[in-house]
C-alpha cells in the first residue's frame, strides 16, 4: 500500500483539485472577466472552493482581480500557454488602477474599451465609484462604432483596411441608429477630425441624451488595442471645457496603459 507523503493530499484530492483549478481557468479565459460568484453558479463548484482555487491562482499569477471591479481575468502568465496572447487582455489588465487614479482626480467616470464583433466591450471602468456616473453595470456594455467616442476614436485610427471591414459589417447590421453616421461626407469628415486632433467626442444626444464623452486610443505602431473614454453630464460643461481639461491626461493615460500591459504589470 502507498502511503501518502506528510502534509501532501492523496492523489485522487490532487487530482480533482487540478481539475477544478482548470476548469476555473478555462472558464475565465472564456469570460473575458468574471466574478467569482457568478462563476461558481457556471462552472457548479461550491463558492467556497472557487474563492479557494482563484486565490491560488492569484497567488500563482495566472488570474488577476480587476482593480476597479471584483472581475476576476487571466493575465500574460496565462495568456503565455497558449499560441500567443489578446493584446487588448493586456490592455485591460493595466487599465485599472491607472483609470482609479483619473476617477479621484477629476471626478467623472472613465471606461476602458476594446474592439469586439462591431462594437466597443467596456473592460474596465470607474462608473460604479463616481458620484457624477447616471449609469451602472457598464461592465461588458457593448457600444456602438459610429455613435460613442470610444468607436469613432478606433474606427479613426485604426488601419485603411480593418476600417473598411468594420464598416462592411455595420452597413450588413443596418441599424437605422448608424444610417446618418454611414454617409460617406459625414463619415469622412468624423474620421479626418478625429485623426486630426488624436481623440474623438460624442456630443449630439446620438448614444445617450444626458451624457457627452471624449475618447483617446491606446496605439502601439498601427494598431488600436483599445479606447479610454471621459463620460459626463453635457449640461455640465462644453465640448471644448472638457477637452481643455481631459484631452492631456487622457494621452497620458493610454500611454501609461501601454507601458504596464507592455511590462506585464
Amino acid at each position: 500500500m502507498t502511503v501518502p507523503r506528510p502534509g501532501r493530499r492523496p492523489r485522487g484530492e490532487s487530482v480533482r483539485a487540478l481539475e477544478r483549478g482548470l476548469d476555473i481557468l478555462r472558464a475565465v479565459n472564456a469570460s473575458g472577466g468574471i466574478r467569482a460568484g457568478a462563476l461558481a453558479a457556471q462552472i457548479g463548484i461550491p463558492r467556497p472552493t472557487v474563492y479557494r482555487l482563484l486565490e491560488t491562482l492569484e497567488e500563482l499569477g495566472y488570474v488577476e482581480r480587476g482593480a476597479s471591479n471584483d472581475l476576476f481575468r487571466v493575465t500574460r502568465r496565462a495568456l503565455s500557454l497558449g499560441d500567443g496572447y489578446d493584446a487588448s487582455i493586456l490592455v485591460a489588465q493595466g487599465a485599472g488602477p491607472i483609470l482609479l487614479e483619473l476617477g479621484k482626480r477629476f471626478v467623472w467616470p472613465f471606461d476602458l474599451s476594446v474592439y469586439e464583433g462591431a462594437a466597443m466591450v467596456i473592460q474596465e471602468t470607474t462608473h460604479a465609484l463616481s458620484p457624477l456616473s447616471i449609469d451602472r453595470g457598464m461592465i461588458g456594455r457593448r457600444l456602438p462604432m459610429l455613435r460613442t467616442s470610444a468607436g469613432r476614436a478606433y474606427l479613426a485610427f485604426c488601419g485603411d483596411q480593418e476600417r473598411s471591414v468594420i464598416l462592411r459589417h455595420l452597413v450588413r447590421l443596418d441599424e437605422p441608429e448608424d444610417r446618418p453616421f454611414l454617409e460617406p461626407r459625414t463619415l469622412d469628415r468624423m474620421i479626418a477630425e478625429t485623426r486630426t486632433r488624436g481623440h474623438a467626442t460624442r456630443d449630439g444626444g446620438e448614444f445617450n441624451a444626458k451624457t457627452a464623452s471624449l475618447a483617446a486610443p491606446i496605439l502601439r505602431d498601427d494598431n488600436v488595442l483599445g479606447c479610454i473614454s471621459v463620460i459626463w453630464i453635457r449640461t455640465a460643461m462644453s465640448v471644448d471645457e472638457a477637452r481643455a481639461q481631459f484631452v492631456d491626461p487622457l494621452r497620458a493615460a493610454a500611454k501609461a496603459i501601454l507601458e504596464r500591459s507592455a511590462r506585464g504589470d
